[in-house]
């Protein structure tokens, strides 16, 4: 019988990103947050979650250092949680999984958009490769390979991805 691999097992960055924040309520408590949330109450109220579970996934993004919880009065004592460094680190993400949400829908279809603060005007994010400018969309001209600290299995995994040699790429 094959052994279960539990996924903080796995070297793959993937699989470590899941495990903080592949959770459902995570994504959506983290894009309120992102909002300017930062009360029980106001997740709460937002989300429709039960307590329990709103309490049990904010405990765990403190644990996770997403979120820092603080007191913000003393009688009775009430506690905000803001997003740390770390925590609004993830806003890339949050907004590529919005735009590739809102790209299946016809523009009528869609309930929230992302927009220039100042112009109020629609923009369309994109994830590009800081170096160059490119795109790293759909295209087969970026492939995954064996980091520095990859192990025999993730070494054997990418062995074969890498056999055209470099190509300089050029800026936009």
């Amino acid at each position: 019988m094959a052994s279960r691999i539990r996924l903080e097992d796995r070297e793959c960055p993937l699989s470590t990103t899941v495990q903080h924040v592949g959770e459902w309520w995570t994504l959506l408590i983290l894009h309120d947050a992102f909002d300017g949330y930062t009360r029980f109450d106001q997740f709460q109220d937002s989300l429709g979650i039960s307590s329990s579970m709103l309490t049990a996934r904010l405990k765990t993004l403190v644990a996770d250092g997403l979120l820092e919880r603080r007191p913000y009065q003393t009688n009775p004592v009430r506690h905000e949680y803001v997003l740390t460094g770390l925590g609004r680190s993830l806003r890339p993400v949050i907004v590529a999984l919005a735009a590739w949400g809102n790209s299946r829908l016809a523009p009528e279809e869609r309930s929230m958009i992302l927009v220039d603060a100042h112009s109020h005007q629609e923009v369309d994010p994109v994830v590009v490769d800081a170096r160059t400018g490119q795109r790293l969309d759909d295209s087969d001209a970026y492939v995954f390979a064996a980091g520095p600290a990859a192990g025999d299995a993730m070494r054997d995994r990418y062995r074969e991805r890498l056999t055209a040699p470099p190509v300089s790429v050029q800026p936009k």
